[in-house]
């Protein structure tokens, strides 16, 4: 698969995300449309995401009715279910006992009683579960990112061009591409106002995110998936987890992706037995065809200063973008070309499912986020696979290389391919002396 890096591929294979496919119909009853049936969603990855997309589903204000929930772990559903159930009752929620599917394999029946998914698992299995949709014909919200390896990516890229075939509305939480300063400010990017983008610099840096400790008589199986963001073959690391929001804004407004990677990172302050083989911080530049080059940070360092937004140098100005709703552009000798409104902005979380659910009632095929979803995401799995090598790692090598991260088998006591130590340590890469491959 080789890359596409100029601004024609980018535009033809990004689809909707700013600006949106030509509206096609597609095969979703038209008794949706005239309000007269419900839509039947089901939940595959019961967490705080996959709840507060249910809640956001509902809140479309169309006739919705949550029929089934899919989790690894029973107490995950029980905990999404009772505020779900507590606010929108039984006449919205119709998930009976035997609708309730707990284990590795639940998410395959719990899709065939929905017309909607909502794909909110660890991403480490965001790959088998949109493959599986996909299969089934269904209109589908899947969280980011969307894989955290090589053969990941390679079967969401697949999968993403049968939905096209099957003109299945996919929409991918990467929310800044529904968020109105971003929205508006790019676009302004791309009409010239700053002249050609040469340059770059995106952020995620904040002092971490939760751990789970191991408890008495957990496998190595479950303790991985509970600790999930502290292993790879769950999260892809944090520069995956996380970091691809930046990392997509940078390949949006340059209209392509990065050619090749060279990058550093490590384990400074966090380093303890929970914490699993990834990396607490990761520099990262990328190159572009154009030589164009963008500065990537993440890190995860508590008490440190925080930083989480983007910053783009043009021929004639610069651009300055957060998830704060800013956007401004302004000249090289700091005149102000355009400053976004802040005020009374849709929050980008429902506009995702607003703009996904009046495509469905409607019958038309408007969204098509997953190519672009994957190749953001590979961007991010590019830069990890740069920081645990030290070396120049290119797009090709990386979307191409012999890496799945996944256990060869599913099961509670069967073993993950990453394993801990006599001491409880768990392996992690170092520059220099990890290879790819």
């Amino acid at each position: 698969m080789k890359n596409l890096s100029n601004r024609r591929d980018f535009l033809k294979t990004s689809a909707l995300v700013a600006g949106g496919l030509a509206l096609q119909p597609f095969s979703m009853p038209q008794a949706y449309a005239a309000g007269a049936d419900v839509i039947k969603i089901a939940v595959i990855g019961c967490g705080g995401r996959g709840t507060g997309a249910v809640f956001q589903a509902f809140d479309t204000g169309h006739n919705i009715q949550l029929v089934a929930m899919a989790d690894a772990f029973r107490d995950r559903i029980d905990k999404s279910y009772k505020p779900i159930f507590d606010k929108y009752g039984a006449e919205k929620v119709n998930v009976p006992e035997d609708r309730k599917f707990v284990g590795f394999e639940g998410y395959k029946e719990a899709i065939k009683l929905a017309d909607v998914v909502i794909l909110a698992a660890p991403p480490g299995f965001r790959p088998d579960h949109f493959e599986e949709a996909v299969k089934q014909g269904k209109q589908i919200f899947m969280e980011k990112p969307v894989a955290t390896d090589s053969a990941g990516i390679r079967k969401v890229l697949a999968a993403a061009e049968e939905a096209k075939r099957k003109k299945l509305n996919v929409v991918v939480g990467l929310q800044r591409h529904y968020q109105s300063n971003y929205r508006e400010t790019i676009k302004q990017i791309h009409d010239g106002k700053i002249g050609d983008i040469i340059g770059g610099q995106v952020y995620w840096n904040d002092g971490g995110v939760w751990v789970n400790a191991r408890q008495p008589g957990q496998t190595e199986m479950e303790y991985q998936m509970r600790n999930w963001y502290y292993f790879n073959w769950l999260c892809g690391d944090h520069i995956v987890e996380q970091h691809v929001h930046n990392l997509d804004v940078a390949n949006w407004v340059k209209q392509s992706y990065p050619v090749k990677a060279y990058g550093t990172g490590g384990r400074q302050v966090r380093t303890g037995k929970d914490h699993g083989e990834i990396f607490d911080h990761h520099s990262v530049t990328f190159t572009y065809a154009d030589d164009t080059v963008i500065f990537s940070e993440c890190r995860h360092f508590p008490g440190a200063a925080n930083r989480v937004d983007e910053s783009f140098q043009g021929t004639t100005g610069k651009a300055y973008l957060s998830a704060g709703n800013h956007g401004e552009l302004t000249s090289w000798k700091g005149k102000s070309l355009y400053s976004h409104n802040r005020d009374n902005n849709p929050n980008p979380y429902q506009v995702e499912h607003d703009e996904l659910f009046a495509a469905i009632v409607k019958g038309e095929y408007k969204f098509a986020d997953a190519e672009n979803a994957a190749k953001s995401t590979m961007t991010a799995i590019l830069g990890r696979y740069a920081t645990y090598t030290g070396k120049v790692v290119t797009w090709d090598e990386a979307l191409n290389a012999d890496i799945n991260l996944m256990p060869t088998t599913l099961a509670w006591d069967a073993m993950p391919k990453v394993l801990p130590n006599a001491d409880g340590f768990y392996p992690f890469a170092i520059p220099g002396k990890t290879q790819l491959v």
